[in-house]
Parts: structure tokens; C-alpha cells; sequence
């Protein structure tokens, strides 16, 4: 399965509303680094809403993996009714290093416990459509990273054409020189081919390690 993820980078979110029965779900999908990000968006929601009933949450950190850490909380409803289809609603669908919070003002009328699992995981999916449909959905790959200096007047050139083809372009600093950083699979000799077209046979990449990044989803 892919490890997909909201679109924008740490703190990027989307935002959707479901209404059950009269009771309201307010639900906040965000992209999250780490355990303490995903806390803090939770506490967040229950500042912004101080009045509702219920702040149910579920959040996954890091790539599938035996490291990957896996939360939920029902907070305050039934055990099992919330918190835990939350977080079977981000895993099912592929999501990783995001942090969903269902905000539930309550509409008079009980909903039962398959009722409310029915609500709390629609509530999430709900969001991961959202996002699909949007395109801010991305997908996080490990790969290996390149550095290719150039003379600050190429940069610009070589970016361009770079993307153009399919590179992915990480990022780009400047001090004496510009220098590009590329993000490749293993197959580097195509890279390298690339690059040399584009730059007449005068860039010459060096490794810097792997990462991962964000590339569009297949």
C-alpha cells in the first residue's frame, strides 16, 4: 500500500463537516512529523472548540513499518466507537504522517454504537476524499539525494528543463555557486543522462545521502 499524506508539508490541513442525526462532525485532517505536531493540533481543536462534546482523534507517524506509531482516543464516547475506526479509516486508505480530529457537537438523538463507528470513520473518510479529490495528496518515498552545482546564471535553466523531464527538484541553495538538490531512484544512469543533456556535459552531480520526499501519487 502507499504511504500517502496531505499535500504542503508539516502543518498543511483539510478541513470537512458531516452531519449525523443533527449532531455535527468537524473533522481536521493534518500533516504531522511527529508524535508531540499531532498532540498539539489535538489540543488546538479543543481550544477552537472550548463547547463541543467530544474531540475524538486518531494520528500515524512515520512510513508502514515496525516503527510506525499508531494512536487513538476515543475521548469520552464508547469505547471502540471512535478513536479506533478513526485510525482504521487513515490506515485502510494508506495515510501516514497525518493527525485526524473529529470534533462531534452532539444533536439530541443517541446514535448507537454502530452508529457512531458508521459516523466517526465516515467523518475521516469523508477528509481523505476531500483531499483526493483536491489533489493535495502526495505520496512519501525514500530516495536517494543528489547535489549539482551550477553558475548561479543556469540555475534557473536547469531547474526548469529538469522538472520538465520528470526530475524531482528538492530544493536549491546559493553561495558561491547554485546548487540543485535531486531526489532519484536507483536508476541514477538515466539521471545522469538527463542532466548531461540539459546541461551540455558540464554538471556533474555528488551524493548526499538519502531522504525522504514527496512525489506524486501512481
Amino acid at each position: 500500500m502507499q504511504d500517502l499524506t496531505v499535500r504542503g508539508g508539516p502543518g498543511a490541513r483539510v478541513n470537512t463537516e458531516l452531519e449525523v442525526k443533527r449532531s455535527r462532525f468537524l473533522t481536521r485532517l493534518v500533516r504531522v512529523e511527529s508524535e508531540d505536531a499531532a498532540r498539539a493540533v489535538i489540543d488546538a481543536a479543543r481550544r477552537e472548540h472550548w463547547d463541543a462534546r467530544h474531540h475524538t482523534s486518531a494520528f500515524v507517524i512515520g512510513v508502514a513499518s515496525p516503527g510506525q506509531v499508531r494512536r487513538s482516543n476515543d475521548d469520552g464516547e464508547p469505547s471502540g466507537t471512535a478513536g479506533m475506526p478513526m485510525l482504521d479509516a487513515l490506515t485502510g486508505r494508506g495515510f501516514v504522517d497525518v493527525v485526524a480530529v473529529v470534533t462531534r457537537y452532539f444533536g439530541g438523538v443517541l446514535l448507537g454504537a454502530g452508529g457512531l463507528v458508521r459516523a466517526y470513520s465516515g467523518a475521516v473518510l469523508a477528509a481523505v476524499d476531500r483531499a483526493e479529490a483536491e489533489r493535495l495528496v502526495v505520496r512519501r518515498e525514500r530516495r536517494q539525494l543528489f547535489e549539482l552545482p551550477l553558475p548561479h546564471a543556469d540555475a534557473g535553466r536547469v531547474e526548469s528543463e529538469l522538472r520538465r523531464r520528470g526530475v524531482l527538484v528538492v530544493g536549491i541553495g546559493y553561495g558561491q555557486q547554485a546548487v540543485l538538490r535531486l531526489a532519484s531512484t536507483d536508476a541514477t544512469a538515466e539521471l545522469d543522462g538527463i542532466v548531461a543533456g540539459v546541461t551540455a556535459g558540464e554538471g556533474r552531480m555528488r551524493p548526499a545521502g538519502h531522504e525522504w520526499v514527496d512525489v506524486e501519487p501512481g
